[in-house]
């Protein structure tokens, strides 16, 4: 945790020091670059058996924790660039090529709509589950949702004895 803290602040000192054309977004993210790494480096390190794994019958399976998220960044990044998009990668996608292969392709959804945004378009409001956000908001609402599933992911990883990618400098 402590790294995960330390890293976001030097993302946004780093961020701040470069000046870069549109602060606010950048700032956001970096923090968002943060998450996806783990996610994608998780997906790598984890093997193919561990993926049907869950420490308990009414909790997700890794390989549906990945799904979770490649359908999350459709749901959250979808209303900023004004659509509705739903893949349904948890209800479909069964494998680990699947479900990787959807991950990453979410990701490359989130990607574009983060390298088109300045920041007079983040400060747009939208409407999400009958709330007003603004679109950077909306973007950083999705960083949290990764990495609250990448702390599920983490505490499989360590069940398994498998050392996270955000824990790797550590050992």
């Amino acid at each position: 945790m402590k790294l995960a803290a330390t890293l976001c602040l030097c993302a946004a000192g780093l961020t701040a020091q470069t000046m870069p054309k549109n602060p606010i977004v950048a700032t956001s993210q970096a923090v968002y670059a943060i998450a996806k790494g783990d996610v994608l480096k998780s997906m790598d390190k984890i093997p193919d058996a561990v993926w049907s794994y869950k420490p308990t019958p009414d909790v997700r399976t890794v390989g549906q924790l990945f799904a979770h998220i490649a359908d999350g960044q459709y749901e959250f990044c979808g209303p900023v660039k004004g659509e509705s998009v739903d893949k349904g990668v948890e209800k479909t996608a069964k494998t680990k090529a699947e479900i990787t292969a959807a991950v990453k392709d979410a990701f490359g959804y989130c990607d574009a709509i983060y390298a088109k945004m300045t920041d007079a378009d983040a400060a747009v409001m939208v409407k999400f589950f009958n709330m007003n956000s603004t679109k950077v908001g909306l973007l950083d609402f999705n960083t949290a949702h990764v990495m609250e599933h990448y702390g599920n992911l983490v505490t499989y990883m360590r069940m398994k004895g498998i050392v996270p990618p955000s824990s790797e400098s550590q050992k």
